[in-house]
């Protein structure tokens, strides 16, 4: 978590950089302050959970255009609330009609271990597919592509049909509430 506004400024110039532990710092500080306002918005969490995710893979894009004399949580929101205006458009318009791809973006991600892998890693195999069947199906699905089936992000997210940021995001978001069962046992 990041405790302080020059610990935030630093956190933010190392994701942009690219750095995936910086990322999932700033998924770690904002997931709960995005969620909780999608899930007043739309009043069903797995929409809030797919904006949240959707909001979180498109900031991580666009790391480069945030303008660093607004706050990032309200940059964050912004996106959020963009993010669900045109859900209810696209919505709306599959009531006449279908249509819409995703488009796949790669990113460079870092080798080094996150704490979060580093715990995942010293589980035995049972107790951690025990764990992994107490998370929601999607967090289930991607960390098996990922870590049982040795998928690629690109492959992941092609296999899903999901924009690789969203397979990205999922995966980081899953391995952090995963980490959080395995401490609690412990």
């Amino acid at each position: 978590m990041i405790n302080s506004e020059e610990s935030l400024h630093e956190t933010i110039n190392r994701a942009k950089m690219g750095n995936q532990i910086a990322f999932s710092s700033l998924l770690d500080t904002f997931w709960n302050d995005v969620y909780g306002f999608q899930l007043k918005r739309t009043e069903n969490e797995n929409d809030a959970e797919d904006i949240t995710i959707q909001t979180f893979s498109k900031a991580f894009d666009k790391i480069d255009t945030y303008d660093e004399s607004y706050k990032f949580k309200t940059w964050l929101i912004t996106i959020s609330k963009n993010i669900h205006i045109d859900l209810i458009r696209k919505r709306k318009r599959n009531i006449f009609q279908s249509s819409g791809s995703p488009d796949a973006i790669s990113k460079v991600l870092d080798d080094a271990p996150t704490a979060e892998d580093k715990l995942i890693i010293e589980q035995n195999l049972a107790t951690l597919l025990e764990n992994i069947k107490k998370l929601k199906p999607h967090y289930q699905e991607v960390i098996n592509l990922r870590y049982f089936q040795e998928l690629s992000y690109a492959a992941i997210a092609k296999e899903l049909n999901e924009p690789i940021n969203n397979i990205k995001v999922k995966l980081l978001r899953a391995k952090k509430l995963l980490a959080e069962i395995i401490k609690k046992k412990k």
